[in-house]
């Protein structure tokens, strides 16, 4: 969470101060310290006032047994004077009003308590804006730069896999051309070797397409792609879905991608004997609109850490394109387990 406060800037002590002194936050921390030292001691102290009043009721036969006979005779004041330890027990009674009193305001005092502490210490809505912007601001950046770096995987694939291997084609059907009339022997060789080509020129380009937009995430959704995604790890893969129906295109494909990439650092780094894949849709009462959680888990040899490799990090810049968010809870020696989540509707 951002923190409130304007940057402290190098310098002196003065200068610091000064720069402290003029800080809204500042000044609005203060204000809460002025407030809370009275609203505390009216919720918290009213209340437990109740419970030590409902207490000190119960037992107030046994105090009146064990003490002197000048205390805890004249509870309700000199009107009210107890003779006896019989007559003590007509305040019992006040022992279950008192407690029930401190049961049904406890909840409300506090909830009035933590207003007070949201009213003077919540972030306000131009720090709010201020946040929203800035974290706009660095995940279009994350983005752009996200998409520069496919697009330059893209061609570099291109210029080294398909490209070369077509330009391996046509010169290998020019040479049979020339040596057609006389060397038929060579020129099936050229043949076959200009297919081998153009088989592997056509593997490359399903493989780029693939990590582009995969074709059975088209066809079948997201529950369908990651089902062959786990049929294709070479380790045994569980996945359970709970999904209402297609999600839109652009989230289906965030979310097979990080779940791809999780699942591929879980195979190349914890030498894990088992990977279960959990992706679960939870709509917001009374709309489309709700949040999709995706979680990789492993049981391997843990460690794994969001800012500790690029795999992690760019799952998050992934998933911080749609306000999604990334957590990684995997202790030294496993399990491990990676959550993802994103906002989004279903269809």
């Amino acid at each position: 969470m951002a923190r409130p406060y304007l940057p402290t800037p190098d310098g002196g002590w003065p200068m610091r101060l000064r720069a402290i002194l003029r800080d809204p936050a500042t000044w609005r921390d203060w204000a809460w310290l002025v407030a809370n030292s009275i609203t505390g001691w009216f919720t918290y102290g009213l209340s437990f006032l109740f419970f030590l009043c409902g207490v000190f009721y119960l037992s107030y036969p046994l105090l009146y047994t064990l003490t002197p006979p000048q205390v805890f005779r004249t509870p309700l004041g000199n009107s009210f004077r107890l003779h006896s330890v019989q007559e003590s027990f007509a305040l019992v009674p006040l022992g279950p009003v008192f407690f029930q009193l401190w049961y049904t305001t406890a909840e409300r005092l506090a909830n009035l308590n933590a207003l007070v502490i949201r009213s003077l210490l919540a972030p306000t809505a131009q720090k709010q804006l201020r946040a929203r912007v800035a974290q706009l601001a660095a995940s279009r950046a994350e983005t752009v730069d996200t998409q520069a770096g496919e697009l330059r995987r893209i061609e570099r694939d291109l210029h080294d896999g398909a490209q070369a291997r077509l330009v391996s084609l046509g010169m290998s059907l020019g040479l049979a051309e020339q040596l057609l009339p006389g060397d038929p022997q060579a020129v099936q060789q050229l043949l076959a070797e200009a297919h081998g080509s153009t088989a592997g020129a056509l593997a490359e380009l399903r493989d780029l397409v693939r990590g582009i937009h995969p074709p059975v995430l088209a066809d079948r959704g997201l529950d369908g792609a990651l089902q062959a995604l786990a049929l294709a790890n070479p380790i045994p893969t569980t996945v359970i879905t709970r999904l209402p129906g297609r999600l839109p295109a652009p989230v289906e494909s965030a979310a097979y991608f990080a779940v791809a990439e999780a699942l591929a650092n879980a195979i190349k780094h914890a030498q894990a004997r088992h990977i279960q894949i959990t992706v679960e849709f939870t709509p917001h009462p009374g709309t489309t609109a709700g949040l999709l959680t995706m979680r990789v888990s492993d049981d391997g040899s843990g460690g794994a850490r969001p800012d500790g490799g690029t795999g992690l990090r760019g799952i998050a810049r992934r998933l911080a394109a749609f306000d999604g968010t990334l957590t990684a809870d995997s202790p030294p020696g496993g399990p491990t387990e990676i959550r993802m989540s994103l906002p989004c509707a279903s269809s």
